[in-house]
Parts: C-alpha cells; structure tokens; sequence
C-alpha cells in the first residue's frame, strides 16, 4: 500500500444477542461494549454502534453510555432477523413476509428513538442479508447509511453507492447511501457462498495483523481503479467478551456453535482489537462514521 494512499474507517458494532441468532442473552452487551469503549477512547476514534430494538430496550443504559461516548447510535433490525434476502440457507431462520419489514423497520427505529431521545439514520441488516425492499423502506423512514451490503458475495460495487430503488445491488438514484463491507476481492474461493473471502472473524481467529494484510489488499485493489477506499467493518460485543465453547442448553434443545464462532472471544479479542485500530491509524486510515459519510456522499452529489 502507497504512502498517500487516502482512506476511510467505517468501524461498525451489532449490537444484538450472544452468538448472533443462537441465543437470548446480553453478556456480550454488558460486559464486551465497555472494554470497546475503552479502546476507542483511547485511539481517539468514533465508530456506529447498530442496536436492534430489542437490544436498545433491554440494555437502555449502555445506548445512553455508548452515544455519551461520542459514537453514533445505528439500527439493527427489531430482532436479530433475516430482514432481506438470504444468502445461504439457516435452520428455522425464516425470512420476515415482505408485508412485516416495514412495520418492524418503523417498531425498531420508534423504540431506539425514545431510548436515546434522537432518531438513527444509519442502518445494518443482521448478517449482512439486505433487499431492495429494505432500503426503500429505509429510505422512507429517513435513513441515510446503509451498510448491508456483502461484498464478499456480490464482488461489486466495491466502493460506498446510492443503490437503484429498482434493485439495491446496482447504482441508481436512492438518496440513501451503501456502504459494502470490504473484503479480499482477488483469492480464490472455496465456497459456494464465497464466505472465505470475507473479513469476519479473522481478527480473533487469526490477528489483527492477518486482517491487516487483508485489509490492505483492499485498499490496494480499490485504489488501482482510481477510487478513494472506504473500509467499513462488521464487529459485535459478544466477541469482546469469553462466550460458551460446547452446547448451550434450553432444555428443549441445545445450540453448539462451530469453533470458529466462538473462538478466542474475551480478552484476545480486546488486545487484537486495539492492534487494528493501531494498524489502521499508521495506514493513514480516516474513521468517520456511517452517518457522517452518508452526508458527505450525499453532499458531494449535489
């Protein structure tokens, strides 16, 4: 990576759940956002904390302590659900009707809404799963970032778009602003789905400094094409905090998540964490928020 290469740090946090859909608790909430915190204060950055709603009303205190922090206070969706269209296929993780995405969309905004006394304008779809129905919704209900969008699957737009009304995918004349989550764009797949190529969850699985190689592959390639990089990342509390490595009963059934789900959550993660805020910092990298660069997009197009 050159020198003066110039790019942006869109740092984004899911705030939902434990182990995503799998669970129904909140540690991750509790203890994993403080120690986020922690090292976001002490690299001076800010970054989008995206709660779903369920997640803002059981966890009031640490929304308000978040957006005291100086970060921006995004929407996640009403539950952890597949909002948009899947990508591969989950048991018992049924998509939403077409006909409920937007009463749940308005039920999630209300409530962070009067949570946190101020509307969110940035939005993430849990795992990444988006639609064009989603971001017309969005757009009606004043969103102005949505960072759905799974690079590792599409391959393109690589660089933050106003996706078409028509299809979300493509380029058009929505005047909400997605941001794609980066990936390495030039392996070699392995998998139908082509998740191998993503960035999630190499920083505790591997190391900040294996996703900082990745990370400047992107940065690389993007530049190549005379494009100004925008490298947005999708992290989530549960991994900041030591989750359950074997079979989590609920009676009726139990949940094992693979290895790699769960892998080296807790402490390792902190440290690495902090190791790629460094990385980035002396990459010359620019943290700005989701909603700060919807309106810096949105301001260049006019």
């Amino acid at each position: 990576m050159s020198d003066t290469t110039l790019f942006d740090v869109v740092l984004g946090f899911d705030m939902e759940t434990d182990i995503g859909s799998y669970t129904p608790f909140y540690e991750g909430v509790q203890f994993g956002t403080p120690p986020i915190l922690d090292v976001l204060d002490r690299h001076g950055v800010k970054a989008t904390f995206y709660w779903t709603g369920h997640a803002a009303e059981n966890n009031p205190d640490m929304v308000r302590e978040v957006a005291a922090r100086g970060h921006e206070t995004g929407c996640h969706g009403l539950f952890h659900e597949t909002l948009g269209d899947p990508i591969f296929p989950l048991p018992n993780n049924w998509p939403i009707l077409s006909s409920e995405v937007e009463g749940r969309l308005e039920i999630a905004t209300r409530i962070i809404e009067e949570v946190l006394g101020e509307r969110p304008v940035s939005f993430r779809c849990p795992r990444l799963w988006g639609s064009t129905q989603v971001i017309n919704t969005l757009e009606k209900l004043g969103y102005i970032s949505d960072a759905s969008f799974p690079l590792y699957f599409f391959g393109e737009p690589f660089v933050p778009y106003f996706p078409s009304n028509d299809d979300w995918t493509k380029p058009g004349g929505a005047k909400l602003l997605e941001i794609p989550n980066f990936c390495d764009l030039e392996m070699q797949s392995n998998d139908p789905y082509q998740r191998d190529r993503d960035q999630w969850p190499l920083f505790r699985t591997k190391s900040a400094d294996v996703l900082m190689e990745k990370t400047t592959g992107f940065i690389d390639y993007v530049a190549a094409r005379q494009h100004r990089p925008v490298v947005c990342f999708y992290l989530h509390p549960w991994e900041f905090y030591p989750m359950p490595q074997g079979l989590i009963d609920f009676g009726e059934c139990s949940v094992k998540p693979l290895p790699f789900i769960v892998e080296n959550c807790g402490p390792y993660a902190i440290g690495q964490f902090d190791r790629l805020c460094d990385l980035l910092k002396q990459a010359g990298g620019r943290f700005v928020t989701a909603g700060d660069l919807g309106r810096e997009y949105l301001n260049q197009s006019n």
